[in-house]
C-alpha cells in the first residue's frame, strides 16, 4: 500500500503541484482587496494542487516511452510497470482536473477557475502533447502554466486582469525558460539521445547558456514592475536579492557550461523564486 501511494505521488509530480499552489497563494496574498475566507482559500489551493497533479500525470502517461530511455526518469511508475499504462488514466486525469475547476468556479469565481484550468492545460497538453517533441520553444510557451497559477490567485481576490496581476504573471513567464534550460544543459545528452529538441540540443550548451543569462537579466528587470503597481520594499528586497543571485549563477554557467554550473543555475532559480514569493506575500499581507 505504501509503495503504491509513493508511486502515485511520483505520478502526480507533487513538487510541481506544490510550487503551483505556492505561487497561487502568493497571488492571493499580494493582491489588495477583501481577504478570501479560509474555506475558499483552501478549496482554491487544493484545486490547483489536484489540477497540477492531473497535468503531471498526463506528462508521465504521454512520455513513458522516452522516460524509459532517460536516466532521470527511468524509475517513473509507468516505465517500471508498477502502475498500468491504461487509457483509463486519461479519464481519471480529466476528472481530476475538471471537478476542482468547477468547484472553484462556484465557490470562488469563474475567472479564477479558468486560470486553474489553463495552468494545467498548458503544462499537460500544450507543453507535453503538442510542443515538447516538436520545437525548442516548448518550455517558453508551456511555461505559461506558472503564469496562470499566479493569476488564479490574483483573480480570486480581484477578478480582473489588473497591472499587478499581469506583472506577476509576466515574471513567472520569464522565470520558467532559464530555470528549465539550466537543467536541460546539465542533462543535454539525455535529451539528445531521445530526440527532444530542448534548446541546448538544438543550439548547443554555449548558446543555451547565453539564452539563460539574457532571460535571467530580463527577469531581474521585470521583477521590479510589481513595485510600481502596489508592492513595496519588502517585495523588492526579496526579488532583487534572489534575482541577482540567479544572474550571478547564470553568468558562471555562461563562462563554463559544465553540468555542475548548470545545476547551480537551476537551484539558484529556485532560490530566486522562493525569495520573490516570500517577499510578495509578506509585503501584500502586512505592508500594503
Amino acid at each position: 500500500m505504501f509503495s503504491v501511494l509513493k508511486q502515485l505521488l511520483v505520478l502526480f509530480k507533487l513538487r510541481i503541484g506544490v510550487a503551483m499552489m505556492v505561487t497561487t497563494a502568493m497571488g492571493v496574498a499580494a493582491t489588495p482587496g477583501p481577504s478570501l475566507d479560509m474555506e475558499s482559500l483552501t478549496l482554491l489551493l487544493v484545486a490547483v494542487l489536484l489540477a497540477a497533479g492531473a497535468a503531471g500525470g498526463l506528462n508521465h502517461y504521454f512520455d513513458y516511452d522516452i522516460d524509459a530511455r532517460m536516466e532521470r526518469t527511468k524509475n517513473r511508475p509507468f516505465v517500471l510497470g508498477t502502475l498500468p499504462h491504461s487509457p483509463w488514466w486519461l479519464l481519471f486525469f480529466a476528472t481530476l482536473l475538471i471537478i476542482p475547476c468547477l468547484v472553484v468556479g462556484v465557490v470562488v469565481n469563474p475567472l479564477s477557475a479558468l486560470f486553474v484550468f489553463l495552468g494545467a492545460f498548458f503544462y499537460g497538453v500544450v507543453y507535453t502533447v503538442w510542443l515538447k517533441r516538436r520545437t525548442w520553444m516548448n518550455i517558453v510557451i508551456g511555461g505559461l502554466a506558472g503564469s496562470f497559477a499566479v493569476l488564479a490567485g490574483t483573480a480570486a481576490v480581484e477578478p480582473t486582469l489588473n497591472p499587478l496581476a499581469l506583472s506577476l504573471a509576466f515574471i513567472l513567464f520569464l522565470w520558467t525558460p532559464p530555470h528549465f534550460w539550466s537543467l536541460a544543459i546539465a542533462i543535454r545528452d539525455e535529451y539528445l539521445a531521445v530526440g527532444i529538441p530542448m534548446l541546448p540540443v538544438v543550439a548547443g550548451k554555449e548558446r543555451a547558456a547565453q539564452a539563460v543569462v539574457a532571460n535571467t537579466l530580463l527577469l531581474v528587470l521585470a521583477s521590479m514592475l510589481p513595485a510600481f503597481f502596489g508592492l513595496g520594499w519588502v517585495y523588492l528586497l526579496g526579488a532583487m536579492a534572489g534575482g541577482l543571485f540567479f544572474l550571478y549563477r547564470s553568468i558562471l554557467l555562461l563562462r563554463n557550461p559544465l553540468p555542475t554550473n548548470a545545476m547551480g543555475s537551476f537551484y539558484a532559480s529556485l532560490v530566486q523564486l522562493g525569495l520573490l514569493v516570500v517577499g510578495a506575500s509578506v509585503d501584500g499581507l502586512f505592508f500594503v
